[in-house]
């Protein structure tokens, strides 16, 4: 099993820590490409690590549900994308195999298995994030995710707005 990454929810080991030029935005060297400098094959394997490590928000009921269900389309995208650079199907291979990175080794790790494993405790992980909202966001959400999951992805503070202007106007169907 891929160490911390991949068992959400069980505590891990001391994580490791990130390297100061790992927390520079990639961005920085944009300005001048003269300046920027080579990304080694650590740095690529740790990215990888880190894009992985989303996995973790999925169990965790105050990760904003945008967050999740932008990684549930990651993990369970496409077939036909498995073999793209960053797809979760890559990061697995690569973070599993790679001796350079930042967990133990664990060699070929099953993708689809990783993804039962996921879709298996999904329900019980959505539900303990729908317990944070009101009645009227669960039932949005469980009748009309077509409706709700497109309001998200283009604001992804479309909820708070809805709670916030419900508290000041009144619900008018209360």
């Amino acid at each position: 099993m891929l160490a911390p990454i991949l068992s959400p929810c069980v505590p891990s080991e001391a994580a490791p820590t990130i390297p100061p030029a790992a927390t520079a935005s990639p961005f920085d060297t944009l300005d001048d490409p003269a300046d920027g400098e080579e990304w080694t094959q650590e740095d690529l394997v740790f990215v990888h690590w880190r894009m992985l490590q989303q996995v973790e928000g999925l169990c965790d009921p105050k990760c904003p549900l945008d967050e999740k269900l932008d990684t549930l389309r990651w993990i369970f995208t496409e077939p036909d994308k498995d073999e793209l650079p960053f797809s979760f199907a890559t990061c697995v291979r690569i973070v599993a195999c790679s001796p350079l990175s930042p967990i133990p080794y664990c060699g070929q790790v099953d993708v689809e298995e990783m993804r039962d494993r996921i879709r298996a405790n999904l329900k019980r992980w959505l539900d303990q994030s729908l317990d944070r909202y009101p009645e009227w966001v669960r039932q949005a959400l469980l009748s009309r995710p077509d409706w709700v999951i497109p309001q998200l992805s283009r604001h992804p503070q479309w909820i708070n707005e809805q709670l916030k202007r419900i508290k000041d106007e009144g619900d008018l169907f209360a």
